[in-house]
């Protein structure tokens, strides 16, 4: 099984079904986004995902943003990495003549495989790259058995 990318538009269309059943069975819809798996975000980082042997690792490309200002939590078997790289101020922004970075808030989900270790996940950062290593569980890596005759 593969890690899953979670695109926004799909999110929201999940999230608007789950909304609809939540009325049909009598409840109500959330008063915030917090109670809400949807977010916005004004940027994407751009994602790699390696599958290896006994782990999968992501690397996120997040320049401009320090790796300790980064929010990585595993809920449900997703994991969602939120953070920001800041805005300038005002006066700072007048002096641009042109402006291609993007600015703001990210946010990104990953569903995880049921082989996904939750437990001992781990992430770092360097040089703009953050990389977050989740190991496969014992039960889940391959082994060979020798045929006795």
């Amino acid at each position: 099984m593969r890690i899953i990318r979670h695109h926004e538009p799909w999110n929201l269309l999940t999230q608007w079904q789950k909304d609809l059943e939540r009325l049909g069975r009598g409840g109500s819809l959330p008063d915030n986004d917090e109670e809400t798996s949807v977010a916005t975000s004004a940027w994407t980082p751009a994602v790699d995902i390696r599958e290896e042997e006994t782990r999968f690792v992501i690397y996120a490309d997040i320049p401009g943003v320090d790796p300790k200002d980064i929010e990585i939590t595993m809920e449900q078997g997703v994991l969602t990495l939120r953070g920001e790289r800041p805005l300038e101020e005002e006066n700072e922004r007048k002096l641009y003549k042109r402006v291609e970075r993007m600015r703001g808030t990210f946010y990104r989900r990953f569903g995880l495989p049921d082989t996904a270790d939750a437990e001992k996940i781990t992430a770092s950062g360097k040089n703009g790259v953050l990389e977050v290593s989740i190991p496969k569980r014992a039960i889940a890596q391959p082994r060979k058995i020798e045929v006795q005759s």
